[in-house]
């Protein structure tokens, strides 16, 4: 197989189930580490010619990740286009399965198992669950709403997220609002916007803030396994 993966979480996946499977990954795709593939671009913006003239067997995309008119185009070259829809933990551990699969892996890989049964043994959460808003972007501010992914993570790890219910899935919200809601805490991921100490605390003075990484929190592939702990630690340490 001659695989081009525009998903970072799945570039990961393939890379780490099916080696030499992949021939071209985006900018964005930075796991695992010193993976030498050709560049096609970013996830919004991948370079079609380019893809193209790779010759694949199949592209790798995702419906909220990659743009719809760009996996048309790959459609009309004549390239075969795998696109995954993740909207919770179950669903992704389905989507990455079919993904495999279509990939040339021969069995089931040791690390989809591990995270599989991780999560399936997470320890029921007792009591109130701590509440939090989550912010993917600022200029304008953005934050997880219903029906997404990583709100179903932290909903595992037994926090609420305040706008759960929200008709948009990833609704702009003004600071102003996002301060009066009170939570628990503020979860700010490194990704895709990149939050730092320096950059999204001070936005939210007097309010426990939590810096996560994001391919922890929005990433499914190998780093589910581990996702659970290391979001763990990050929100027990700010909530302190």
């Amino acid at each position: 197989m001659r695989v081009v993966s525009l998903v970072p979480s799945l570039t990961e996946a393939v890379a780490r189930t099916v080696p030499g499977a992949l021939a071209g990954a985006t900018d964005w795709c930075t796991h695992p580490p010193g993976l030498d593939v050709v560049r096609v671009g970013g996830t919004k913006n991948p370079r079609v010619d380019r893809i193209v003239s790779l010759a694949p067997d199949l592209v790798i995309a995702n419906e909220e990740e990659n743009r719809a008119p760009d996996l048309a185009a790959l459609r009309e070259a004549g390239v075969e286009v795998l696109v995954t829809e993740v909207r919770d933990v179950p669903q992704a551990f389905r989507e990455l399965a079919r993904v495999l699969d279509a990939c040339g892996a021969g069995a089931r890989p040791r690390w989809l198992e591990q995270a599989e049964r991780t999560w399936a043994h997470l320890p029921v959460a007792d009591g109130p669950r701590t509440t939090a808003v989550v912010p993917i972007w600022r200029r304008p501010w953005m934050v997880l709403g219903r029906d997404t992914f990583a709100g179903d993570v932290l909903a595992r790890l037994g926090v609420r997220h305040l706008y759960a219910t929200h008709p948009d899935r990833y609704p702009k919200i003004a600071l102003e609002e996002l301060r009066a809601a009170a939570p628990d805490v503020v979860v700010l991921p490194d990704e895709p916007y990149p939050f730092t100490p320096d950059d999204g605390p001070e936005a939210f003075p007097g309010l426990s803030c939590a810096l996560v990484s994001g391919r922890h929190l929005t990433w499914y592939g190998p780093s589910l396994a581990e996702a659970p702990r290391v979001l763990g630690e990050a929100l027990r340490a700010a909530l302190r």
